[in-house]
């Protein structure tokens, strides 16, 4: 027997200073893990996780800014990369792309809000460098030179191992799997042609930018 289809392979991020390359299995995310994000968003600083697909991870430096929405949110986030038995064994910068005017009304409704979250090149994600993450140091984003968001990684509700022992409570974790660990405060929209950089303190910093609008 044989497969009807080709799957298509796994994204993979560079890790810094190699050759080597970290092939993505799943993503998960946990949000309202920053007080001030959730006070910004009017919800209780009670950490919660959901999923994205892998196809949203996207290594691209110019993207075409996604459909179906007039408010799309930057979330930087500090990304712990796992190996095997789910042991942390890099760390990066990503950016949730969050459709804010879907998850709104999808939030209004009580329903699931995947469609807001989990779209096609919803995660870009920079370089990974090897070893424990770092427990403490700016996270910042800035749009077209603008600062946006601003906190420090010591101020997470749960830290990496907290969250990976209450992840593993739901999920068998291992290799390939990333974690989004969470945004502070100062999610803003975005637009065609903006220029995003995102830094977590002591990790490779990444930058990207939305395909301007054309004309039909």
């Amino acid at each position: 027997m044989s497969d009807i289809i080709t799957l298509p392979a796994p994204p993979r991020l560079a890790i810094d200073g190699s050759d080597d390359t970290f092939p993505v299995a799943r993503v998960f995310c946990i949000g309202r893990n920053y007080a001030d994000h959730a006070k910004e968003m009017g919800a209780a600083a009670e950490p919660l996780f959901f999923c994205k697909h892998a196809d949203a991870v996207t290594t691209q430096d110019s993207l075409p800014f996604p459909p179906e929405t007039d408010d799309l949110h930057h979330e930087v986030e500090m990304v712990l990369a796992l190996g095997e038995g789910g042991k942390i064994v890099a760390s990066g910068v990503g950016v949730d792309l969050t459709r804010r005017d879907i998850q709104t009304k999808l939030k209004a409704k009580a329903a699931p809000w995947e469609i807001a979250k989990a779209f096609h090149q919803s995660a870009p994600t920079g370089a990974l460098r090897l070893g424990p993450p770092p427990a403490s140091g700016a996270v910042t984003l800035s749009v077209n030179g603008e600062p946006r968001q601003s906190g420090d990684l010591s101020q997470m509700i749960l830290d990496p191992a907290a969250m990976l022992a209450e992840l593993s409570r739901y999920f068998v974790l291992g290799p390939g799997d990333l974690v989004f660990t969470g945004t502070p405060a100062g999610v803003a929209a975005l637009q065609p042609g903006d220029t995003v950089e995102a830094c977590v303190e002591g990790l490779p910093t990444l930058r990207f930018t939305f395909q301007p609008e054309t004309d039909a």
